[in-house]
C-alpha cells in the first residue's frame, strides 16, 4: 500500500501529533459563526432597523468596527486579554503575528493555578487568536447601537481601537485570562460580562456623553425594512452556536449542551416577549420578537454549559421578561433613561440581560459543569446547597465591570472630544447618510413613510382642475399609473 502524501503524511509539520483535526475544525467554524453574527449579520440588522437616511452610515459604522479591531488584536491586542499577567486586570502587550508563536500549540495561560495543570487545546495558537478576535469585535458592534443616528464617525474611528485595548482587553484579561476575578471564581461561561455587561454599560455611557439624536428621529426611529431586520437577527440566533459552542474550546458534550441551552433560551425569551406585548399592548411586535430573542441569547450566554436545559428555559423566562419590564415600564419611569439616548435600547438587551445572566447562573450552575469550569474547588450554584458565596461572587465581578467601563469610556470619550466633535452638528444630523458618506442606501423616496399617491402627484405639478379631481377620485393602482408608475410598487 503506496504511502500517503501530502497533508495526510504521517510526519508533515502542518499535521503534528498534538494537532486535533476535529476540535481544530470545530473552533474555526465556531469563531467563522461569531464573524457571521457580525459580517453580515449585525451589519444588516443595523442598516435596516434604524432609519432609511441611517442605513449606510450605521452598517459602515459595524463594518469599520470589525475590520480595525482585527489589526488592533493581532499587534497588541489578544497579548494583552489572553498573555502573561502584567497586573491583576491586564496581561502584557505583544504581537501575534509570527509563525513561531501561531502555529505552535495553543495554551490557555488562565488555567494554570496552584497545582493545576496548564490546560492546551488540540489545535494551534492561531486557531485560537482568531475565535477570541470574534468576540472582541461584535463587542464593540454591539457597543455601536447605542450611538447609532448621530455619531460624528470620524470620532468613532479614533474610538473603536482605543476602547478595545483600554475597556475590552480588561475584563477580558481579568475574567478570562487568568485575572484576579477568574482565580476568585466569578464564573463568565461565553462572555455575559466580557461582552454584553461591557458593551451594554459602555454604549449607554457613550450615548450620554455623545448626546442625543435629533427630537424628530427621538419621536419617529422606524425601520427601513423590517424583514432585513429579521434576517440579520437571524443570523444573530444562528451564529450564536459558535458563540456558546466554542466556549469549551472542543467538540465536547459541554459545546453540545452549550448550544441546545442557548437555542432553548432564546426561544423562550421571544415567546415571553411577545406574550407579555399580546397581554399589555394588544398585538405582538416584531421588533419586539428580535429584541426578545437577543435578550435570551444574551442571558444564557454566561451559564450556557454550566446549567441544565430546564434551567435555560427558567433563564429565557427571566430574559423574556425583565429586560421587557425594564425597557418598556421602568425606562418610562427614570429621569436618567430618558435623558440618555440609547437608540436600539442596549443597555435593556445587553447590560441588564448580561447581568441578569451571570446573577441567574450564580444560582443555577450545577456542581459537575462548574468544575470544568472553575479554578477553585468545590464551586456550586445556590440551587445545589452552594450558598449565596457564588451570587455575591457574580454581583461583585459585575460591578468591576461596570465601574471599569463607565470610567474609562468616558476618559476615552473626553479625550477624543478635544480634537474630533463627539456628536455630528445638527444640519448634517438632518440629512444623515448624504451628509456622512455622500452616499445614499437606497435610489427610494420616502423614509419610512408609505406612499401617497394623491400628494406625491400634486407634488410633481400635477394638481388643479379637473386632473386632480379625476386623480383623487381613482384608485392608488389608477393614480400610479396615470403619473406613468408601471411594475412593482415600493412601499417603505
Amino acid at each position: 500500500m503506496a504511502a500517503a502524501s501530502g497533508a495526510y503524511a504521517a510526519n508533515l509539520p502542518a499535521v503534528p501529533e498534538w494537532l486535533n483535526k476535529g476540535d481544530n475544525a470545530w473552533q474555526l467554524t465556531a469563531a467563522t459563526f461569531v464573524g457571521i453574527q457580525s459580517m453580515p449579520g449585525l451589519v444588516v440588522l443595523y442598516g435596516s432597523i434604524v432609519k432609511k437616511k441611517w442605513a449606510v452610515n450605521s452598517a459602515f459604522m459595524a463594518l469599520y468596527a470589525y475590520a480595525s479591531s482585527l489589526l488592533v488584536w493581532v499587534l497588541v491586542g489578544f497579548r494583552m486579554a489572553f498573555g502573561e499577567r502584567l497586573l491583576p486586570f491586564w496581561g502584557k502587550a505583544g504581537v501575534a503575528l509570527s509563525q513561531d508563536y501561531l502555529v505552535r500549540r495553543a495554551s490557555l495561560s488562565a488555567t494554570k493555578h496552584g497545582s493545576t495543570p496548564l490546560t492546551e487545546p488540540f489545535y494551534p495558537e492561531a486557531t485560537l487568536v482568531l475565535f477570541q478576535f470574534e468576540f472582541a469585535a461584535i463587542t464593540l458592534i454591539l457597543l455601536a447601537g447605542s450611538v447609532l443616528g448621530r455619531m460624528n464617525i470620524k470620532a468613532w474611528m479614533a474610538f473603536t481601537p482605543l476602547w478595545l485595548l483600554l475597556s475590552y482587553t480588561v475584563g477580558a484579561f481579568s475574567l478570562w485570562g487568568g485575572g484576579f476575578l477568574y482565580h476568585w471564581g466569578v464564573i463568565d461561561y461565553s462572555g455575559g460580562y466580557v461582552i454584553h455587561l461591557s458593551s451594554g454599560i459602555a454604549g449607554f455611557t457613550a450615548a450620554y456623553w455623545v448626546g442625543p439624536r435629533l427630537k424628530s428621529d427621538r419621536e419617529r426611529f422606524s425601520p427601513n425594512n423590517i424583514l432585513l431586520m429579521i434576517a440579520g437577527g437571524g443570523l444573530l440566533w444562528m451564529g450564536w452556536a459558535g458563540f456558546n459552542g466554542g466556549a469549551p474550546y472542543a467538540a465536547n458534550i459541554a459545546a453540545s449542551v452549550a448550544v441546545l441551552n442557548t437555542n432553548v433560551s432564546a426561544a423562550t425569551s421571544l415567546l415571553t416577549w411577545t406574550c407579555l406585548d399580546v397581554i399589555f399592548f394588544g398585538k405582538p411586535s416584531v421588533i419586539g420578537a428580535v429584541q426578545g430573542m437577543m435578550t435570551g441569547l444574551v442571558c444564557i450566554t454566561p451559564g450556557a454549559g454550566l446549567v441544565q436545559t430546564w434551567a435555560a428555559v427558567i433563564m429565557g423566562m427571566f430574559a423574556g421578561s425583565v429586560p421587557w419590564f425594564t425597557m418598556m415600564i421602568l425606562h418610562k419611569k427614570s429621569a436618567l433613561l430618558m435623558r440618555v439616548d440609547d437608540t436600539l435600547a442596549v443597555f435593556h438587551t445587553h447590560a441588564v440581560a448580561g447581568l441578569l445572566g451571570g446573577l441567574l447562573t450564580g444560582l443555577l450552575a450545577t456542581p459537575e459543569l462548574m468544575a470544568l469550569e472553575s479554578p477553585v474547588p468545590g464551586p456550586r450554584g445556590a440551587f445545589y446547597g452552594g450558598g449565596i458565596g457564588q451570587v455575591g461572587k457574580q454581583l461583585a465581578g459585575a460591578a468591576f465591570v461596570i465601574g471599569w467601563n463607565v470610567v474609562v469610556t468616558t476618559l476615552i470619550l473626553l479625550g477624543i472630544g478635544l480634537f474630533v466633535p463627539l456628536r455630528m452638528p445638527d444640519e448634517q444630523l438632518m440629512i444623515g447618510d448624504d451628509a456622512a458618506h455622500g452616499e445614499e442606501a437606497y435610489a427610494l423616496w420616502g423614509d419610512g413613510e408609505k406612499f401617497d399617491a394623491a400628494r406625491h402627484d400634486v407634488s410633481r405639478g400635477g394638481g388643479g382642475g379637473d386632473r386632480e379631481r379625476e386623480m383623487m377620485g381613482a384608485t392608488a393602482e389608477q393614480r400610479l399609473a396615470g403619473m406613468g408608475a408601471r411594475g412593482v410598487t415600493i412601499q417603505l
